[in-house]
């Protein structure tokens, strides 16, 4: 490998996949792509992995994926230049969709009349059908009430376009116009795409290029096995939740990492069967990026020039079993997958902290509240829809710096949408959108703040749906000694008739009503006693901490503006700093929940359970949990696998 011609070849990657991905974001035509940038464009070999892949545009979360689950459809000699293929289906595209609103594009792009490599892009449809105007709400629990689902197919024969697809798509969609004028954004992205590689390779020659391609790869793999290999060897486990099915029960994720030497396996075995809510997702039964992100993201941080592509899987072996959240099977609703992206991310995050003699950092708020709006449009008649403003609590508070606000790390590339085109765009008037003090978990550093939004109608009716929204009941957590951060809380007209309503599904806004949702914040690391008295001075300052707080959370006391240097030593070394080593603080909604069921009686109900048939699962769970109910606490693993058995067995 020749690294100077490696570092030419990665540069013109970025350069020519960040190129497309503008143009995109440029010409799309839904507040989701043009705002928040939910979209993506790529490059892939032609076996599938992303070897081009932009870093300042759009979605980074899925560098490490393949396309395979698509391309894998269509047998080379039936491709021809200016073909498009498409499809929104999570079954039968090996995860690479990951829920049905998520549409992919795959161009084949022929250098000398061979088949090079493949340009690729996906854009979250705002509506593809289905119950709900955006077709996404928590509670439902098929695809088939989701919206259209398409099977791989070709969009565009080639250069031909399909017109009976177009029609497909836009007749199954409030909005068909703006999500076929977002698409025609990505075609146009990847037909540059195709432009700048058969100009790359006219330059440096087909066989420089796929060497580029190659070297490129093993460049990003031997910069991951490094990071792997600086972790401490052995096997770490941890345990997150999503906060209930359809029946109210907490959702289990239960994560292993076991790192040797410089390669790691990420198993998500004893995480709950999926379930009848739109939490699940598709993973294909690989090593897939979702399962990874904790780890990738890690390994980008002390490795900041890596390239970004595929190279950085190929030291890491991830397992969910079929049938789990996280390997959901047919016909299982994922519309709201992320908030079960965002625990496994947490999981692994947990599992982190022990590989690391220090650690990495607490848990963030661990969601993205996609606020979407519907409502009739008064001159025509017709349902409109469109996103209104991604937002987030702050991620964890970090081994070396506080946690940032209202920005949680694995999903800092959504960008918020600006009032003004919120307010031009949808009947609704933003009457707060800003920090919450006082809302963080403490620490040596602190969680980021949570955010505050409330939304006024200002129609007859506009419906409202959130999807990932979470953390209501449990806390994220801080860990090494710092406190948990702080719950989401959602009020309808909070100032006349306030009525809490937690997570929301689907909401009717009447004209004047007011919606405040408040974010969960993220967790504190290290013992808060050992925070900067600058640093506390600074939150002050800032009216994100109040005085007494920094004096009866952190030991510091702050007089006219200033920090009372005496006052705060003779303070501080009354107080017990802490736990120095690897430890959680959940908050008492966990720790009351796994009084009653530890985690090795979730993991014996997980495993139980998938072992059942799988149209039974969610009865027997159900089943098997309220004959718990009045058992001795806390439930045993032996106690869980003998109620799976009588749930199982034959009814009287």
């Amino acid at each position: 490998m020749d690294p100077v011609q490696t570092e030419i070849m990665k540069n013109r990657f970025t350069a020519i996949a960040e190129e497309a991905a503008t143009v995109a974001y440029r010409t799309a035509h839904t507040t989701f792509v043009k705002q928040t940038q939910d979209f993506q464009v790529a490059v892939a070999r032609v076996s599938g992995e992303f070897f081009a892949y932009p870093m300042l545009t759009g979605v980074v979360s899925g560098s490490g994926q393949t396309i395979a689950g698509l391309t894998q459809h269509f047998p080379e000699d039936e491709l021809a230049p200016g073909d498009v293929l498409i499809s929104n289906d999570p079954f039968s595209t090996w995860g690479l969709v990951t829920h049905m609103m998520d549409i992919h594009l795959a161009r084949p792009i022929f250098v000398d009349g061979k088949l090079a490599c493949f340009a690729w892009s996906f854009v979250h449809a705002s509506d593809i059908g289905g119950a709900v105007p955006g077709s996404i709400s928590p509670d439902l629990f098929e695809c088939f009430q989701e919206g259209l689902r398409l099977r791989p197919t070709k969009l565009v024969k080639a250069g031909v376009i399909n017109q009976d697809v177009v029609n497909i798509l836009k007749d199954n969609s409030r909005i068909g116009d703006a999500v076929w004028g977002d698409l025609e954004a990505l075609m146009a992205a990847m037909r540059l795409l195709d432009l700048r590689i058969n100009e790359l390779c006219a330059k440096v020659g087909v066989e420089t290029f796929h060497r580029g391609v190659d070297d490129v790869m093993t460049h990003t793999e031997i910069k991951a096995r490094r990071v792997i290999g600086a972790l401490k060897d052995g096997t770490y486990t941890f345990t997150d939740y999503i906060e209930g099915d359809d029946s109210g029960a907490a959702v289990h994720i239960h994560c292993r990492l076991t790192i040797r030497g410089d390669e790691a396996e990420v198993d998500y075995s004893g995480s709950s069967p999926q379930v009848h809510a739109a939490f699940n997702f598709a993973t294909g039964s690989r090593t897939h990026p979702f399962l990874c992100l904790g780890l990738t993201n890690y390994i980008q941080t002390m490795e900041p020039d890596i390239p970004i592509n595929g190279g950085i899987m190929r030291p890491i072996k991830a397992y969910a079993p079929p049938g789990t959240v996280m390997n959901a099977e047919y016909p299982a609703a994922m519309g709201n997958r992320f908030v079960a992206v965002m625990r496994t991310y947490d999981a692994l995050i947990g599992c982190l902290n022990q590989a690391l003699p220090d650690g990495i950092a607490a848990s963030g708020a661990g969601q993205a509240g996609i606020i979407s709006s519907a409502w009739i449009d008064p001159a025509t008649g017709r349902n409109r829809v469109a996103v209104v403003e991604p937002f987030s609590g702050g991620s964890g508070g970090r081994v070396r710096a506080d946690g940032v606000d209202a920005n949680d790390t694995m999903i800092g590339f959504l960008k918020s949408t600006p009032i003004e085109h919120v307010e031009v765009e949808t009947p609704l008037i933003v009457r707060r959108h800003e920090l919450v003090p006082s809302s963080f978990g403490h620490g040596r550093h602190r969680g980021g703040a949570a955010v505050a939004i409330e939304l006024e109608s200002r129609a007859p009716e506009v419906t409202i749906t959130v999807r990932g929204l979470d953390r209501f009941r449990f806390q994220p957590w801080g860990v090494f000694g710092g406190t948990a951060g702080g719950n989401s809380v959602a009020t309808l007209n909070p100032e006349t008739a306030p009525v809490r309503i937690g997570r929301i599904k689907v909401l009717r806004l009447g004209e004047r009503d007011l919606l405040r949702m408040i974010s969960s914040s993220g967790g504190g690391f290290g013992p808060p006693v050992e925070r900067k008295p600058e640093a506390v001075l600074r939150d002050v300052l800032d009216g994100m901490l109040t005085t007494e707080e920094a004096e009866a959370i952190y030991g510091v006391v702050i007089t006219e503006r200033e920090i009372d240097q005496e006052r705060t030593a003779a303070l501080r070394a009354g107080i017990k700093a802490g736990p120095s080593r690897f430890s959680v603080q959940h908050g008492p909604s966990r720790r009351a929940f796994e009084a009653e069921w530890p985690i090795e009686a979730s993991v014996a109900l997980a495993d139980a359970a998938l072992a059942t048939p799988p149209g039974l699962r969610r009865f027997i769970m159900i089943k098997s949990r309220a004959s718990l109910e009045d058992a001795a606490k806390p439930i045993t693993p032996a106690m869980v696998v003998d109620a799976v058995k009588r749930a199982a067995g034959p009814s009287d």
